[in-house]
């Protein structure tokens, strides 16, 4: 996030765009809410407000390409009598709101940063062999729509169970597996939906209309549209832990060896966990599967060689096409690479808010706290920081990035603003500048507090893999 124009200095005074309105946006966000309020209620039989709601949705992307399928959607889910396609329909509709806010935000981010970004995704998914599972999940969801979160029971969200666990052995379903389970445990974690006093509508909504398009045949296979070749420079890992899942995901700086252009890319590995695994010990489940978090514990490159790429920036990673290379500092690559680098385009299931992600470097910036909220202050403008999202599997704490004097982070948009998640700091200790990596033990540590919490780890993995063992042998 620094200007092009004056490298080095930080946001300064190039972020009063991300305090100014954006227009449309909250008429896009009212009708997204609205649709989710008829989801509450369920559409088997919808009421007349709930009918009004389908109707502000439909209205809302009556000038889209979508206008003529979703007011037919909207006409038989008022009259109680939608089909699974009309439930895809106003699943779309949805989500090409949630896009639209997307791509809004992202241009405030591009205009703050002077970055250039890639063009719209046209891979086209490929159709596979697994029409069965994905009709079974389709209905399952059909089914949530009809009854509404008031009405969910554990007969109905334990139907998934069986479609998660047909799913999972496929890789290429495994995504939708994930987001199936981890849906459903929500779910059941809050049944009966008759008891609850209020409903996390948005994020519900959210779920329930990504994975029903998910649904659609070859809409979760990543496709390879390229390959890379070169030096591959880590910024900082993104890590996200659920009961049954992690996923650690790398965010990079990539300048490819023909000499053109940086590009911002990531790199992403998901395991699934048991949930008494946590903390340092998620990453010995991820560390195996991903050489590129050892690279950033110990501040390295890695050199590429014909990797596999999404169109989004997405590396498909295999191991066989990168080695460890020379040593990197992530802030000299922040300082220096990403300020040039391009971003990719983003999938079109993948545009939402919530999705934005967009690595910036921070510096000349005052940290002020107040009570729990801590806030980068610049010339003018006021940042928030999520330390919320500060992993505790590493050694960089919310009080070490109220003290820094820079910082790596993600620009998110949060709760109606642009919050930055820190990925790693400089700060002072004993008079040095030093650099506190979320993910510094990520590849293994010999920090005394990494140790310690790595050796707790370790005995706990043992201990369920001598219990799986003992189970799987009788």
């Amino acid at each position: 996030m620094v200007p092009a124009s004056e490298p080095g200095t930080g946001v300064g005074e190039r972020t009063d765009p991300l305090t100014a309105p954006v227009d449309g946006l909250d008429d896009a966000l009212a009708a997204v809410d609205a649709f989710d309020r008829a989801l509450v209620a369920g559409l088997l039989r919808p009421q007349p407000a709930r009918v009004a709601d389908l109707t502000e949705l439909a209205h809302a992307v009556a000038g889209s390409p979508l206008a003529a399928r979703v007011a037919e959607a909207t006409e038989k889910a008022a009259a109680g009598a939608a089909s699974e396609d009309h439930f895809t329909a106003l699943a779309a509709a949805r989500t090409a709101l949630l896009g639209a806010a997307h791509d809004a935000l992202a241009a405030r981010l591009d205009e703050v940063s002077g970055r250039t970004r890639g063009g719209t995704t046209t891979a086209a998914p490929a159709e596979r062999q697994t029409v069965n599972l994905l009709m079974a999940a389709r209905t399952w969801l059909a089914d949530l729509a009809r009854t509404g979160w008031q009405g969910i029971d554990h007969e109905l969200v334990g139907a998934a169970a069986p479609i998660v666990s047909a799913m999972l052995p496929d890789p290429a379903l495994r995504r939708l597996a994930t987001l199936l389970d981890g849906f459903a445990a929500e779910l059941a974690a809050s049944c009966p939906g008759a008891a609850l006093e209020r409903f996390p509508a948005r994020r519900w909504g959210d779920l329930w209309a990504r994975a029903l398009l998910l649904t659609r045949p070859g809409a979760a296979e990543p496709t390879a549209a390229g390959t890379a070749t070169g030096r591959l420079l880590p910024l900082g890992v993104d890590l996200h832990e659920h009961a049954t899942a992690a996923q650690a995901q790398v965010h990079a700086v990539f300048e490819p060896a023909d000499g053109t252009t940086p590009r911002l890319m990531r790199a992403s590995v998901s395991v699934p966990k048991p949930d008494t695994v946590v903390a340092t010990g998620v990453w010995q489940l991820l560390r195996p599967h991903l050489s590129l978090l050892a690279a950033l514990g110990e501040g390295r490159a890695m050199d590429l060689t014909d990797m596999p790429l999404t169109e989004e920036g997405d590396l498909i990673w295999d191991e066989e096409r990168a080695r460890a290379g020379d040593p990197a500092d992530a802030f000299a690559a922040a300082r220096v690479a990403l300020p040039t680098a391009t971003a990719a385009p983003t999938a079109p299931l993948d545009r939402h808010p919530a999705r934005l992600a967009e690595p910036v470097f921070l510096e000349g910036y005052d940290a002020v706290r107040d009570g729990d909220a801590l806030t980068f202050r610049f010339p003018g403008h006021s940042l928030a920081v999520d330390t919320d999202r500060v992993p505790t599997a590493g050694p960089l704490t919310p009080e070490a990035v109220a003290a820094s004097s820079a910082c790596i982070g993600l620009l998110r948009w949060d709760d109606g603003e642009f919050r930055v998640q820190p990925l790693a700091v400089e700060t002072t200790v004993r008079k040095k500048t030093v650099a506190l990596q979320a993910g510094a033990w990520a590849g293994g540590t010999t920090d005394k507090t990494g140790v310690k919490a790595e050796k707790a780890a370790t005995d706990a993995v043992t201990v369920l893999r001598e219990r799986a063992g003992r189970l799987l042998r009788k």
